[in-house]
């Protein structure tokens, strides 16, 4: 949980750094006709895919550091039961978990940026 939590940190700060930069680019999309909810939107699938790939990416990076660890260590002499840990099913929640922590943390800086109006936006520029 802790992880969970230091990750959902993490993206927040990355999305927020990143809606402010953009801010004239969803200005002038908002201009044109885009709504708050579609800011929204667009904001969470984007941080949504990155954390799909992060996870199919990171899975097996995880797994393979985790065997090469077991194996690398020869004062213990570690039985299958410890070298057998990931299950199919577990490794689908890892995956999940990916998207949903980069969804949540980017929730409050997608909002932030939709409830900006289009005059807030072009004049900070």
């Amino acid at each position: 949980m802790l992880l969970s939590a230091v990750t959902a940190l993490g993206v927040f700060n990355t999305v927020l750094l990143t809606t402010r930069e953009r801010r004239r680019d969803l200005g002038m999309l908002k201009s044109i006709g885009m709504t708050p909810r579609q800011v929204v939107v667009m904001t969470v699938t984007s941080v949504a895919g990155i954390g799909l790939v992060g996870g199919l990416l990171g899975i097996p990076l995880g797994i393979l550091a985790h065997r090469t660890v077991l194996d690398h260590v020869s004062v213990i002499a570690f039985p299958a039961s410890m070298r057998d840990v990931w299950h199919a099913p577990q490794l689908a929640g890892l995956a999940l978990a990916g998207v949903v922590i980069a969804a949540l943390g980017a929730l409050v800086p997608a909002r932030q940026a939709a409830r900006l109006t289009i005059s807030q936006v072009l004049h900070s520029e």
